[in-house]
């Protein structure tokens, strides 16, 4: 189980937690606080921001190893509200399943009078899963509502729980959106046990040795992630630190030494036999691929099969978390989640003389390090081989391993990015290639700005009260295009004409549409069109005998940033391009008094371009906008703003119009 299915999992108890009354606990009596919350409640603590809700007092791990590989976790955690809106700091939660089974749990508080507070077993709660795409998931968290949370109070808990018996490896999660104020993490392991650490995010910090097998890493006022209201900002996960412990011993045959082989290895263990293609697997492929010689056009037509024709549907017990289901049951099915899909991706392509590979990425750009080889992340992803000397200007997404074989990165389960592409959240990221004793860590690539796309142009007629008339025409494609096909595929004339309302009402105050038409919404690798015609009122804004005209008519492009001083990297979202060509017929009797300024700004990481001109009655506006890098260190911010403040001021320029 990943660390973000555990917060989504306390995070979706929360609702639950403020529907049920707070439980009358009984009120302990002077000895049932232990002593060691009582301790942490009496510290001082430093000055925190005044958007801090909440604080983490004292949180200490201690996992211990047996010699047949079996560990548990011991946890013991305070944490003090310190605001109104941090009471959800304090509803504890413990996530659980069949394999990581809580031995024993404890909850405490005491309230902002002092009031001290003991809660029973039966004041407890066993929650389900809430992520809305399990068809069925063991995973729960046993949750407790105490008393006494609000500004002041205190809330600890205790608990044991059962580690994951199949995995040589933990991660000591060290950060996050609270500050911690102290905290430690104690490895014990038996006679003749090994082990390593690699650090995610932060420097190595050196263990205790405290003896006999035993190590205690201590980390005193740890920041907290706070990215809440830093536009651009990449997402907490890739931002907190962390350190992964790799441990083995002489009577474990499954581990992770510390490396992205011996990860890649591991985790072979887990899928190869779910590879198998069956007879009724092979004769799919050989049917969607019949009459298709070429590499990309058979791979296109069974990547496209299991990204649309297999759902995507999570059934997870215990392993079922890390391990596919066979390829088999998938395809039986027609339903999977990310690792499914691939698998039987995977298998599908076996049958045609295609190879193919899982790869292990996160979502979150950024969380997968490099140099911090573990089994964090939350997705898997395809590596399809690509013949040694093949070419072909439709295969976009594809990255070289150390052996020089090359792969296409396809991931079956977005299913509006066109083959030979993949998703914006993953590029410029990191991957693990899970391919046995080649495993290794790859650089995904970020894909050309041409490959997600925006255009829009238009003629209008502009009357002499400010009216203005025309058909407009709006192609997009790529990530861009994502969530209009889904709207056109998936919504109705309602939400779609919703959507457009907004979309127009960023620029437009008052106007009507009539005779809209879509094109190509479902086909990815067409550009996904949208004509028009558009009447928008008081367009035009008279002076007296003059006339103000925005030349850029459509099209917001503008991005959030402030003035203040910048630590973080800079996140830029997806590399695109954005075009906007428009026609203005000026009303009879008025002629230019004063165009706009031409822009022309490149940035390396990005690039503006505009320009307004009179050519005849009709002014012309053309502008392109170019992201080509998706990640910036925190250096480059300034640069940064002064790319948003020359597009602010681009798209609110006017050109002036004078009456003859």
């Amino acid at each position: 189980m990943n660390r973000k299915l555990h917060l989504s999992c306390i995070a979706a108890i929360g609702f639950t937690m403020a529907c049920i009354a707070v439980t009358p606990a009984q009120a302990a009596n002077k000895d049932s606080v232990p002593d060691w919350v009582r301790d942490a409640a009496k510290q001082t603590l430093p000055i925190y921001s005044p958007t801090t809700r909440a604080v983490i007092l004292l949180e200490d791990m201690t996992y211990t190893v047996a010699p047949d590989g079996q560990a548990v976790e011991h946890l013991r955690k305070v944490i003090k509200i310190l605001r109104p809106n941090g009471r959800e700091a304090g509803i504890v939660g413990v996530p659980y399943d069949k394999d990581t089974k809580i031995l024993s749990m404890h909850v405490w508080s005491i309230g902002p009078d002092g009031h001290e507070y003991a809660l029973k077993d039966n004041e407890m709660i066993d929650v389900g899963s809430f992520d809305g795409i399990s068809l069925y998931s063991d995973d729960k968290v046993r949750a407790a509502n105490p008393p006494g949370r609000d500004p002041g109070g205190v809330v600890a808990y205790e608990y044991e729980r059962k580690a994951r018996p199949y995995l040589a490896e933990t991660t000591w999660f060290f950060q996050g959106e609270l500050p911690r104020l102290h905290q430690s993490f104690t490895l014990v392991l038996p006679p003749g046990f090994t082990f390593g650490t690699v650090w995610a995010h932060h420097d190595e910090v050196k263990a205790i040795d405290l003896e006999h097998q035993n190590w205690r890493w201590q980390m005193d006022n740890v920041p907290r992630i706070d990215t809440e209201e830093i536009p651009l900002a990449p997402s907490d996960e890739a931002l907190a630190g962390r350190m992964t412990v790799h441990y083995g011993g002489p009577n474990l045959s499954l581990m992770t030494t510390g490396t992205w082989q011996s990860i890649g290895q591991w985790y072979d263990t887990l899928a190869h036999d779910r590879l198998t293609a069956t007879p009724e697997i092979a004769a799919k492929a050989a049917e969607l691929t019949a009459g298709k010689p070429d590499f990309y056009d058979k791979a296109e037509a069974i990547g496209q099969f299991v990204q649309k024709d297999v759902r995507y549907v999570e059934i997870k017990v215990g392993i079922g978390g890390l391990q596919p289901h066979a390829a088999a049951d998938v395809f039986r099915n027609r339903y999977g989640d990310c690792k499914d899909k691939s698998t039987l991706l995977t298998a599908m392509l076996s049958t045609v003389g295609i190879h193919a590979a899982l790869v292990m990425v996160d979502t979150d750009r950024g969380v997968v390090v490099a140099d911090a080889p573990s089994t964090v992340g939350d997705h898997v992803v395809t590596a399809i081989e690509v013949p040694k000397d093949y070419q072909s200007d439709k295969l976009h997404g594809i990255i070289t391993a150390n052996t020089g074989k090359r792969y296409l990165i396809f991931d079956p389960t977005w299913e509006l990015t066109p083959f030979g592409q993949f998703e914006h959240e993953l590029q410029g990221g990191y991957g693990v290639l899970m391919e046995g004793k080649d495993s290794q860590v790859i650089a995904l690539p970020v894909l050309n700005p041409s490959l997600n796309t925006i255009s829009r142009s238009a003629h209008f007629q502009l009357t002499a009260d400010g009216q203005l008339q025309g058909k407009v025409v709006v192609s997009r494609f790529g990530d861009v295009s994502d969530r209009w096909r889904n709207l056109y595929t998936a919504t109705d004339q309602k939400k779609q004409q919703d959507a457009m309302n907004d979309f127009l009402h960023q620029d437009i105050t008052a106007f009507t549409i009539k005779d809209l038409k879509v094109e190509n919404a479902g086909s990815l690798n067409k550009d996904l069109t949208t004509t028009f015609d558009l009447e928008a009122q008081s367009f035009g804004k008279s002076m007296g005998g003059l006339m103000m005209v925005r030349p850029r008519v459509l099209g917001t492009e503008r991005f959030p940033t402030d003035m203040k001083h910048r630590s973080l990297p800079i996140d830029l979202r997806e590399t695109m391009q954005a075009k906007d060509d428009y026609e203005i017929d000026l009303p009879a009797g008025y002629t230019v008094d004063e165009l706009p300024p031409a822009v022309n700004l490149d940035l390396g990481f990005a690039s503006y371009t505009s320009t307004t001109e009179q050519k005849g009655n009709t002014l012309h506006y053309t502008r392109t906008y170019t992201v080509r890098e998706v990640s910036l260190p925190a250096s480059k911010y300034a640069d940064v703003q002064r790319l948003a403040s020359t597009i602010i001021a681009d798209e609110q320029s006017s050109a002036v119009l004078k009456k003859q």
